[in-house]
């Protein structure tokens, strides 16, 4: 019989072999960025390794992660804007997309706004590493409530070379609960593009939280800091996350909204957000790509 080392390499080929290759496209795309990735629980908020799970559960909503001690858990810092701005620039183009897809490192770091040195390299292999080993387990778009779907965010990854052993670039596989999503209109939102310009691991899920929640509505949204700790999935204890979270209200760092808490007569408190209005010469500059969309559903 073989052994389970040879049957996991097969059942890999056979994957690779069932799917066409998605090369990048080129251009500065709009971040996107998937709905239930931005309401729930998915990624360690600190920078960190985090081997601790996240357990989760909201009324029929479920979701586990976890991570393996060699790599850590996927951080907010790795979450997927740039396969899920490729599958749906393509399938606005008309394009065939896929679950394998390549690019060049440079093609990714640009994208997400970072530096394109050795170490910004290894870091984003460091990265891939994270959303290969991390799996996730969830009820999200499953039939019934009792069934779960199990998946890493990243099946496989590789560094490709050309004949002469030079590196040519990466290829990664998707997973299908993640790729049929992100194939889905209705399911995913415009991500301004100052995202990348947070740096806090609370900022950025705060942001694509209030962004998921927020959208364009006049009137906003607003949720109770208890249940806002619960949805962010985070370690630290509710006392230093509520103190952070003042901190980002005080600054107003998330672009495109503004927040306010507010505290009612039983002592809890509640932050409220609400997309800030855009004047006419703002609009004029945003439709000229100066400033991307901080609420435009695709």
């Amino acid at each position: 019989m073989p052994d389970s080392n040879s049957t996991a390499s097969s059942r890999r080929r056979s994957e690779r072999d069932q799917l066409d290759l998605f090369r990048a496209l080129p251009g500065d795309l709009a971040p996107r960025d998937a709905q239930d990735l931005m309401a729930y629980p998915f990624f360690s908020l600190a920078k960190s390794r985090r081997i601790v799970p996240i357990d989760f559960r909201a009324g029929t909503i479920t979701i586990r992660v976890e991570a393996v001690p060699e790599h850590g858990m996927a951080t907010i810092w790795d979450a997927d804007f740039w396969a899920a701005s490729q599958i749906v620039e393509a399938r606005d183009a008309g394009l065939k997309t896929s679950r394998l897809m390549a690019a060049t490192p440079y093609e990714i770091l640009t994208f997400v706004g970072r530096g394109t040195s050795m170490r910004d390299y290894d870091r984003l292999k460091a990265a891939l590493d994270r959303l290969q080993s991390t799996t996730v387990m969830t009820s999200i778009r499953q039939p019934s409530e009792r069934r779960r779907h199990r998946f890493s965010w990243i099946n496989e990854w590789k560094e490709t070379a050309d004949l002469h052993g030079h590196p040519r670039g990466i290829e990664l596989i998707l997973p299908d609960w993640f790729y049929t999503g992100v194939l889905d209109e209705a399911l995913v939102l415009t991500i301004d593009r100052a995202y990348f310009d947070l740096t806090g691991g609370l900022e950025r899920w705060l942001h694509r939280l209030v962004r998921k929640h927020g959208g364009r509505q006049n009137g906003g949204w607003s949720f109770d800091l208890v249940h806002l700790h619960a949805k962010s999935g985070s370690l630290s204890p509710f006392k230093h996350f509520a103190y952070d979270l003042r901190q980002i209200v005080r600054r107003q760092t998330l672009p495109g909204y503004r927040l306010i808490i507010t505290h009612h007569p039983n002592g809890a408190e509640r932050l409220n957000f609400a997309p800030v209005l855009i004047g006419p010469s703002s609009k004029r500059l945003r439709k000229r790509g100066v400033v991307l969309p901080a609420g435009d559903k695709l």
